[in-house]
């Protein structure tokens, strides 16, 4: 495979103050370095290698798990990162989602709608088991999540970057809450918008989140029946065709040009209108995003760096630190009293 060598460089913007890393890697793979420091709180609590020694295989462990999987099943990679994304939108990066109903909580974050559809959990399971066994209550839940999110990215041959770890596991997990909070693929730009500054992220930061798109598939209700009005009509029809209504029990790919690769076209898709929800082709047709979603399609490098400045971002939704969550020995259900 050809290679190309990166030389130390840096970029700034209002929300991005990150350094590219040097390095060799494939043509479709950039690392990406982080200052941390500049970014985000780093404490004692929350740092890059928070595990480094009170378990030092932490990351590898889970690694190890996503990858294992991702051979025999490559649609677990946009899972797990939708997972990622619909954790720390709802009570922070807290390994809620995980949670199971309860007698005492019978409608956990795991029973709203928006999550029926989620996939990845048995990686999650699977990851902490293993965790358990090397050293028994260390790592969060919540840093499994984002651990296994960011491996997701990098298996499909999107950047290779490093996370803070330190998050602890929170123990309230609503429905209600999730219902709320989560955006849904109706939204136009503007809702978008504000759903996400909510969280403490840009409109840079929205759009660049949006492109995790360029992979997974998409349930038919949540689009169906496909508008016809701002798409493309050849699009519409192969959409339709699978998913002629919102009771048809089928999926399509959010990016059918490359639907298990990290890469831009999902931007590319855009102004072609082929858009498959309305909020991702909402973000081509609103002057406040489309200049964006040019700039991504054109630049699929920019694109990547602002990617992994997005997420390292959400990732610091609403932590919980030291005591003010618990390390859960089973992800799905919090430690007993």
């Amino acid at each position: 495979m050809l290679t190309a060598a990166m030389t130390p460089g840096s970029f700034t913007t209002a929300d991005v103050r990150s350094a590219l890393s040097f390095g060799t890697v494939s043509m479709r793979t950039y690392i990406f370095s982080t200052n941390a420091k500049e970014r985000f709180p780093v404490s004692s609590s929350f740092k890059f290698g928070f595990y480094d020694k009170s378990c030092p295989d932490a990351e590898k462990i889970v690694t190890s798990v996503v990858e294992a999987h991702f051979k025999t099943n490559p649609g677990i990679a946009p899972g797990v990162l939708r997972m990622h994304f619909h954790d720390c939108f709802v009570e922070g990066c807290d390994g809620s989602v995980l949670l199971h109903p309860t007698a005492s909580n019978p409608q956990p974050e795991k029973t709203a709608i928006p999550n029926l559809t989620l996939r990845g959990f048995e990686v999650i399971d699977e990851a902490k088991k293993k965790l358990e066994e090397a050293c028994p209550g260390i790592v969060s839940c919540a840093d499994i999540i984002a651990f296994a999110a960011r491996d997701s990215v990098k298996v499909t041959g999107g950047p290779r970057y490093r996370i803070n770890s330190g998050r602890r596991d929170g123990r309230v997990s609503l429905q209600s809450e999730a219902l709320a909070n989560i955006p849904r693929p109706q939204f136009n730009a503007g809702q978008l918008i504000e759903n996400f500054a909510a969280k403490g992220l840009s409109a840079d930061d929205m759009v660049a989140l949006s492109g995790a798109h360029t992979f997974g598939r998409s349930h038919c209700k949540s689009f169906a029946p496909i508008r016809t009005n701002d798409i493309d009509a050849a699009f519409a029809k192969s959409v339709s065709e699978v998913c002629p209504n919102v009771n048809v029990n089928r999926t399509v790919f959010l990016d059918g040009s490359s639907p298990n690769y990290f890469d831009n076209s999902y931007f590319k898709n855009l102004p072609a209108k082929k858009g498959l929800l309305p909020s991702d082709e909402n973000l081509s047709l609103d002057s406040r995003t489309s200049s964006i979603v040019v700039t991504n399609a054109n630049d699929a490098r920019k694109w990547k760096k602002q990617f992994v400045a997005a997420i390292m971002k959400m990732g610091t939704t609403d932590l919980k630190l030291g005591s003010e969550g618990e390390i859960r020995r089973v992800c799905s259900q919090i430690n007993a009293q």
